[in-house]
């Protein structure tokens, strides 16, 4: 889950722009741009851990590498309209302590995905939404800026 979380917080901090309103105002595939970058960075994270891990035989398989990268990038697509693209990392960092806490006290809701077994529907639709969330939002009005940038 560190990797997965480690490569979710990449993701998020690549929304982060320094060039603010002057590309808000002249992009107008910007959105576009913005989606296809969250997308395409979390599929080839999914591709990249999954091809790492095929040696290693892991327990929940492909499945959870899928479910739990796209779930918390979301997060951190979240993370980064709420507190900023530089900041976003915390998000998955976040959901990564809570997601450990869940693992050892035995928690059994789905919104904490990576304690579920990986052919639970539940888990695994919590996270495409947190996904699908993420994305909208970010695709929609990207990261936050601060006053500061």
């Amino acid at each position: 889950m560190l990797l997965e979380a480690g490569t979710a917080s990449v993701i998020a901090v690549t929304t982060y722009s320094p060039f603010g309103e002057p590309e808000r105002a002249t992009g107008r595939w910007l959105p576009y741009l913005r989606l296809a970058t969250a997308v395409a960075l979390a599929g080839i994270a999914v591709g990249s851990l999954s091809a790492g891990a095929a040696a290693a035989h892991l327990p929940g398989g492909t499945l959870d590498v899928v479910r739990n990268v796209t779930g918390m990038t979301g997060i951190g697509l979240i993370s980064a309209a709420v507190i900023g693209g530089g900041l976003a990392w915390i998000g998955p960092m976040a959901y990564l302590v809570l997601s450990e806490d869940a693992i050892l006290n035995a928690w059994r809701t789905p919104w904490v995905w990576p304690t579920r077994p990986s052919q639970d529907a539940g888990a695994a639709l919590c996270a495409a939404l947190v996904f699908v969330a993420g994305a909208a939002i970010i695709t929609a009005r990207g990261a936050r800026q601060r006053a500061a940038e």
